[in-house]
C-alpha cells in the first residue's frame, strides 16, 4: 500500500510544486516532512505541476518508500495526518490521509481537474487578497462579464488548445477536453472556473488573459472559436499573473 494525501497549500512562498535545486517547492517540503516522520527517503508524487505562486485548495500526493511501490510504517492510518502535519510549514495543510493500492497514480488516474482564477476588479487593491487574487483595476461591467461567459463557453468540448499554451512548451499532444466552465461575480471579486481532463502549461492563465481582451473590447466573444482553431499562441491574450490561480478540485 502507498499513502495518499489530500492537501491544500498557499503557493506564495514556493517556486511551484515540483522539486528544483536551491529553491523552496511544495514537493520539497513534503519530501522532508515524510523523511522526518517515517525515517527514510520517500517518493512523493503529485497530481499536477503547479507554477511558482499558484495555489491549491485541493491537491493529491502519494507517498511510497523511495525506489519501491509501497510505504512501510507502523503508524496507524488515522494518526498519520496529525503526525505528518507537525513537520510541515503552516502554508501546507493536510486535509486527509489514507492508504491506497500500490498501483494507484495520483496524476495518471485523475478524471478531471477544476481550476479557478480569482480577479479583484476594483480601483483600489486589497491587502487581504495580496497574492490570492489578481488586482485588475479597469472596470469590468455586467455586459463585459456576459461577453466573457460566451467566449469561455466556446472552449467547452475537445479541442487542440495550442493557442493557449506557453510558446516554450513541448508536449506529445495539445488536445484536451474542457467539461464545464462558469464565471461568478460577488461584488469586486470575479471567479473564472474551468474543469477539464488536463491542462497545458499556462493554459488557464492564457485563457483568462484572452477573456480580459474580450472584456476590454479588443477581441469579440465570437472570435474565440477562430483563436482556438488557429493553434497560434499570438492570436490569444496575455498570460495573467499566477497569484490568482488555484487548483480547486481533483476528481478520480
Amino acid at each position: 500500500m502507498k499513502l495518499l494525501l489530500d492537501i491544500s497549500f498557499l503557493g506564495s512562498s514556493y517556486c511551484g510544486y515540483q522539486v528544483q535545486p536551491n529553491v523552496p517547492t511544495v514537493q520539497g517540503a513534503l519530501n522532508e516532512a515524510a523523511k522526518q516522520l517515517f525515517g527514510f527517503d520517500c517518493d512523493v508524487v503529485g497530481c499536477s505541476r503547479t507554477d511558482s505562486g499558484v495555489h491549491a485548495k485541493q491537491f493529491f500526493v502519494s507517498i511510497a518508500k523511495k525506489g519501491e511501490a509501497c510505504l512501510y510504517t507502523t503508524i496507524p492510518e488515522e494518526k498519520i495526518q496529525s503526525a505528518l502535519s507537525v513537520y510541515l510549514p503552516k502554508d501546507i495543510c493536510i486535509n486527509s490521509a489514507r492508504f491506497v493500492d500500490d498501483g494507484f497514480h495520483p496524476r495518471y488516474d485523475v478524471k478531471s481537474k477544476e481550476y479557478v482564477y480569482c480577479i479583484l476588479n476594483s480601483k483600489n487593491g486589497d491587502p487581504f487578497l495580496h497574492d490570492r487574487a489578481w488586482h485588475y483595476s479597469r472596470n469590468i461591467d455586467d455586459n463585459a462579464i456576459e461577453n466573457m461567459r460566451v467566449a469561455l463557453k466556446a472552449l467547452e468540448g475537445t479541442h487542440d488548445f495550442s493557442s493557449y499554451m506557453a510558446s516554450n512548451s513541448c508536449v506529445e499532444s495539445t488536445v484536451r477536453t474542457i467539461y464545464s466552465t462558469r464565471i461568478e461575480r460577488d461584488a469586486d471579486i470575479i471567479k473564472i472556473y474551468i474543469e477539464g481532463n488536463g491542462f497545458l502549461y499556462n493554459m488557464v492563465r492564457i485563457i483568462v488573459g484572452t477573456l480580459i481582451s474580450v472584456a476590454e473590447g479588443r477581441v469579440s466573444c465570437m472570435d474565440m472559436e477562430i483563436i482556438t482553431s488557429s493553434c497560434d499562441r499570438s492570436m490569444a491574450g496575455m498570460t495573467v499573473p499566477p497569484q490568482g490561480l488555484f487548483l480547486n478540485k481533483v476528481t478520480y
